[in-house]
């Protein structure tokens, strides 16, 4: 395999949040519940009646839109010649050339505090990508920029982009 292929570190993180998960669950849940009550109990909802086809055709998205939005993972890639970041499912990715990083250290951040939440953020210590927990790597780029990217392994992330760039 060649070098710039080698994959040095690799790192996917789930989003753990129950309580997020049971939120964007209850929209197709209510959804399928009106659409059974309406198709399979003969009891129409709204004024005008919604049409089954529709009905059913929501429902169907909303649960699709559900499962993708639980799917999504934060990927960490390490390759001789870059850092690569991705939001999988929501095809967001940004990649690093080792050779832009000046430092990387292992630090700790507040998701809550500091940059609102999880995703795909932008806070007092640049853009970040933060998956879950409290710990992470913060890049800081030749050009200035900062990212800080969440890892439940930051100290061994840290360590091996500072040894990749030597």
């Amino acid at each position: 395999m060649p070098a710039e292929r080698t994959v040095l570190f690799r790192e996917k993180q789930s989003f753990n949040l129950a309580f997020a998960r049971i939120g964007m669950a209850m929209p197709p849940a209510a959804l399928a519940i009106i659409t059974c009550r309406q198709m399979i109990w003969h009891h129409p909802w709204g004024n005008p009646p919604a049409s089954d086809g529709n009905l059913l055709f929501l429902t169907i998205l909303m649960v699709l839109v559900y499962i993708r939005l639980s799917t999504v993972r934060l990927v960490t890639e390490l390759r001789s010649d870059r850092l690569s970041v991705a939001m999988k499912g929501f095809f967001r990715r940004t990649r690093v050339a080792l050779a832009d990083i000046r430092s990387a250290a292992a630090v700790e951040y507040d998701a809550a505090a500091e940059y609102r939440g999880y995703g795909v953020r932008s806070g007092p210590r640049g853009q970040a990508y933060i998956a879950s927990g409290n710990q992470a790597v913060q890049l800081e780029l030749k050009d200035g920029r900062k990212l800080l990217i969440g890892s439940q392994q930051a100290k061994e992330l840290a360590r091996r982009i500072m040894e990749a760039r030597r």
